[in-house]
């Protein structure tokens, strides 16, 4: 990759990102038993698209925890499944926010000049976290990993879901980081008749490149195995779709 290193690049209040940073590393450590494999995957620069699976509103906890840089969020305007006590989180990181039912065009060209510029741009291509297994995804991962010479690296969380369930009954909550090895950049044939379709098949090959860092039985709709695929059926179904969240 051919850009500045990514601890160049000057993120908005580093400040109070470096104690939500901190904040977040001791409440994890200290409540959770966190396992992390594949660090050595993580290159030294960007412009650089951090993407996993979304089954728990601790998901972006857990990527600002394993990774070693300030990275942007891209995310709902809104954490419906979030408890309210925690939305100074998203407010001290300062979040792009994005209203799910909608285009959000404006936080999508805030979010390509993060990658523009030589950034780190996390993002859950699912859009929300309403089920346990994965999902397909919404467009905005893809477009902006077909919209930008952005390489894209998946991890895949395992047992945040469950992390309160085992806090309540005075266990350490066990928690597993795997860190896939960077892909892409991916380019779009500007001679396409169906540039949707290109796009389509991106989000699915970063959805398979999460699956396989998950358990077999949380692969959802790109499992191998066709029970679970089955099982996973009403899973897909956006809470958003023709809805406005505001």
């Amino acid at each position: 990759m051919a850009s500045a290193p990514v601890d160049m690049i000057q993120p908005r209040n580093r400040l109070g990102r470096t104690v939500l940073k901190w904040f977040i590393h001791v409440a994890l450590n200290g409540l959770g038993d966190i396992r992390v494999i594949g660090r050595e995957n993580m290159p030294a620069s960007g412009p650089l698209l951090v993407v996993g699976n979304h089954f728990s509103f601790l998901d972006p906890l857990a990527v600002i925890h394993v990774v070693p840089w300030q990275l942007e969020f891209i995310a709902g305007a809104q954490a419906p499944n979030a408890p309210k006590a925690l939305g100074w989180i998203r407010n001290l990181w300062h979040t792009i926010p994005v209203n799910r039912g909608t285009v959000s065009r404006e936080a999508l060209l805030h979010a390509q000049s993060v990658l523009k510029r030589g950034g780190v741009l996390g993002i859950f291509p699912e859009g929300g976290s309403w089920a346990n297994v994965l999902r397909p995804p919404r467009p905005g991962a893809a477009f902006l990993a077909a919209r930008s010479d952005a390489a894209i690296l998946p991890i895949g969380i395992d047992g945040l879901d469950r992390f309160f369930k085992n806090v309540r009954f005075g266990k350490r909550a066990p928690v597993t980081l795997r860190i896939g090895k960077p892909f892409g950049p991916y380019r779009l044939d500007r001679k396409s008749s169906n540039p949707r379709e290109q796009i389509n098949q991106v989000g699915h090959e970063i959805m398979q490149h999460i699956a396989d860092l998950l358990p077999e039985e949380q692969r959802g709709f790109y499992s191998s195995d066709p029970l679970i695929r089955e099982a996973a059926k009403g899973t897909e179904i956006y809470p958003w779709d023709g809805v406005v969240e505001v």
